[in-house]
């Protein structure tokens, strides 16, 4: 079993916090963190809202609640019953006990802090992620196999490539048969199926609404929403452009990645790594692969952006402390790498101090202008 490095602090946020939230994509472990977690606890009960049975147990959910007030009580899919967020407050409140309740949810942090608003001061919530580089072993191409395969744990562990793409394909069409409609949204699979294609053709590259609603036919404003929706279920990133107040024509538009490399890689057709080194795409989805593993295990609160011109410069990761340093990230796939004009230029632009290539590389070293050529398992460098 791989243990997930977010693990400590989730033990830490239930001794402070009466209830914790673990979000993120279906399958992706959160329901295992949570059994992990709560091993040494005697006196557990766990609820899943998708199992008909223990929806019937909350009929009336207070009385329920109330006789487990002694309990760790974990609640699956909370989004699927909105309106325990108020009782869960009413509850901590009259408690006044730490690590009352581990709820986990798989709809977006967004969404889910809309709707558990009344909760604020009560909670707080962690994103779980698809496996991270630093999760796994990086020995005989481990790297390589999370790019290929993704990092959801069913797919990254597969006894071999054929399973592993097998797993992608079911989890793919489960969730545009399945969990969308379970979200209200009145749109086939069909439908979603090639709009999710277009973006993973897409990838890293700038979104562009109007051409994209021509291609599938379909309103502007309807792809917008299909958009929100993949991004509201952890499927699609979108990295907005970052504005400075200097005399330059900034691109505005954000760019779009499949979060997961497994499963854009799923959407193409790639299912080994041969035919990932043969493709067009192995550059964007090098790109995307190392932007996610650097957003998941970035410190709180820094941000992140990508910066480019009309004339050229450009960034394709571009963070911003806690004290609003920007550090600029340009992403490599070679063994050689060569910094860009455009990234010289855009490094000009916003005054970075701090700048790195990123590349497939073993080796990380130091170059002019104090920039710091980092392999993959350097990373750590930038955020220090």
């Amino acid at each position: 079993m791989i243990k997930r490095t977010q693990i400590e602090t989730i033990k830490n946020s239930l001794k402070h916090f009466p209830i914790v939230g673990i979000l993120g994509s279906r399958q992706v472990g959160k329901t295992t963190l949570a059994k992990e977690l709560l091993k040494r606890h005697k006196n557990v009960i766990y609820l899943d809202l998708e199992l008909t049975s223990d929806v019937n147990k909350l009929q009336a959910p207070e009385i329920y609640l109330q006789q487990h007030k002694n309990e760790m009580v974990i609640i699956d899919e909370i989004q699927r019953l909105p309106e325990l967020f108020p009782l869960l407050r009413a509850l901590v409140d009259q408690n006044k006990n730490n690590g009352q309740f581990l709820v986990l949810g798989s709809a977006s942090p967004a969404l889910i802090k809309k709707l558990s608003e009344s909760l604020a001061g009560r909670i707080i919530y962690h994103e779980l992620t698809p496996f991270i580089i630093s999760e796994i072993n990086n020995k005989n191409n481990q790297i390589k196999k999370l790019w290929l395969r993704g990092g959801y744990p069913k797919s990254f562990l597969a006894p071999n490539d054929l399973i592993s793409a097998q797993w992608r394909e079911a989890f793919i069409k489960t969730h545009l048969e399945r969990d969308i409609p379970q979200l209200n949204i009145n749109t086939s699979s069909i439908t979603l199926r090639r709009f999710l294609t277009m973006v993973a053709h897409n990838h890293a590259s700038l979104w562009n609404t109007s051409n994209i609603a021509r291609s599938l036919g379909v309103s502007a404003p309807s792809v917008k929403r299909y958009l929100d929706i993949f991004t509201d279920t952890f499927i699609v990133r979108q990295l907005q452009p970052y504005f400075i107040n200097i005399k330059k024509r900034l691109i505005k538009s954000p760019k779009v990645y499949i979060r997961d490399t497994g499963l854009l890689h799923a959407l193409l057709n790639i299912y080994d790594l041969e035919k990932l080194q043969a493709h067009t795409i192995i550059g964007a989805s090098w790109e995307g692969f190392i932007i996610e593993q650097l957003i998941n295990i970035a410190p709180e609160h820094w941000e992140s952006y990508f910066y480019r011109t009309n004339s050229g410069a450009e960034i394709d990761l571009l963070f911003l402390t806690n004290n609003l340093e920007p550090v600029a990230i340009e992403i490599k796939y070679s063994l050689s790498p060569k910094i860009s004009k455009g990234f010289w230029q855009a490094t000009e632009d916003i005054k970075c101090k701090k700048k790195f290539i990123l590349y497939p590389g073993q080796e990380s070293y130091k170059i002019k202008n104090d920039v710091e050529i980092l392999s993959v398992n350097d990373f750590d460098k930038i955020f220090y």
